[in-house]
């Protein structure tokens, strides 16, 4: 693999502020991504100053289950709660360079500052501007913020698309800002035939995951050795489904990684995915991975060049494996998920981000 650590630091060092509810203040914090966590210890690591404002919709908290805390500052990050959503908010006492804010309370909260930002663009925004349950308040405020931004960013192509189908009128101050990987995780693997392929999925255990499609449909293969990782309300459900899969339950994440360089297949076919870490990850193991069409990180795995697209339901799933099986040579799959994947560290995308943000607009 080609060492980017000589690639860093290009940026001279600025100040970055993060605004976002969708950060852990605890590493052990289990079901919160920490994806943007992950752009920071980047910046950090080029040199560069990062503050984290975390504002609490305390309601959404609590409908959520998510962790509390009191208001302080925990390390980089300041948490701040709120019994009502933003409607005024503390005026900044330092001068960051560039505010980048995430998820609809980020943006809200970004937006109240009367501050230059940029605007991110991740599922939940799009759940908000589009379901009518939101559109007393949170949507026209999302909207505002959106107006305001100097410039916006979809976590995904998908999301772009989806959004400029709902707001064209962004189209000229619009890009992506994709998550990376530990450039440390990826291997370089081929493809050897055998008799009993390994196939993995990994998720909570929800609906949207469509992981009960992927046990469904590996049934009707009997050269398919299935291991499901994850936990979640739908555990019971799934095992009834299959007394072949093989659940790990919840396991370390340095474990999940020695099962995908261990597997031949990865499938997760998840709908209302705002990227989908794990299928980079999967694509780093040296796995044949396979994502939902016009879902997740569909854009970056192209069908039948460097990954599989299937639709999201069982016989999707079912003629995926089936074309998977029948191409020729498999190793292409694998070699072109690889050079991919080297393009889709921690480092080369956090430091493609920062640089995206600090070009003016247009």
């Amino acid at each position: 693999m080609n060492n980017s650590s000589s690639k860093l630091n290009k940026i001279t060092p600025v100040k970055i502020l993060i605004i976002t509810d969708l950060y852990p203040i605890k590493e052990s914090e289990k079901y919160t991504p920490h994806t943007l966590q992950s752009f920071v210890k980047s910046w950090q690591k080029q040199g560069h100053e990062v503050k984290v404002i975390k504002p609490n919709f305390l309601l959404n908290s609590f409908l959520r289950g998510k962790p509390f805390y009191k208001n302080g500052t925990y390390g980089d990050v300041k948490n701040i709660n709120f019994l009502f959503p933003f409607l005024k908010v503390p005026p900044l006492n330092y001068k960051p360079d560039i505010i980048l804010a995430h998820m609809p309370s980020g943006l809200i909260y970004a937006n109240r500052l009367g501050l230059p930002f940029c605007a991110a663009v991740h599922n939940s925004d799009l759940e908000v501007l589009t379901n009518p349950i939101y559109s007393i308040y949170f949507k026209s405020e999302l909207e505002k913020a959106y107006q305001n931004a100097n410039k916006i960013f979809a976590r995904s192509e998908v999301l772009k698309q989806k959004f400029l189908k709902l707001y064209p009128q962004y189209e000229n101050k619009i890009f992506t800002a994709p998550s990376g990987i530990d450039e440390n995780i990826i291997v370089k693997r081929e493809w050897k035939e055998k008799e009993r392929i390994k196939v993995l999925t990994c998720g909570q255990f929800i609906k949207r995951k469509n992981i009960d499609k992927v046990i469904l449909a590996c049934k009707n293969f009997k050269n398919i050795d299935l291991t499901v990782i994850g936990s979640g309300k739908m555990e019971h459900q799934l095992k009834k489904l299959s007394s072949n899969a093989k659940f790990t339950g919840q396991i370390p994440h340095e474990k999940v990684i020695k099962i995908m360089r261990e597997s031949n297949i990865f499938i997760l076919p998840s709908v209302n995915e705002t990227f989908g870490m794990v299928y980079l990850e999967a694509m780093a193991s040296g796995c044949i991975t396979v994502c939902a069409q016009n879902d997740g990180i569909d854009g970056i795995i192209k069908d039948s060049v460097n990954g599989f697209l299937a639709a999201p339901d069982t016989p999707g799933i079912e003629n995926c494996l089936k074309k998977i099986f029948a191409f020729t040579p498999k190793s292409e799959i694998l070699e072109n998920a690889y050079n991919t994947i080297c393009d889709y560290t921690s480092d080369k995308t956090a430091e493609t981000y920062l640089n995206s943000a600090l070009i003016p607009s247009l």
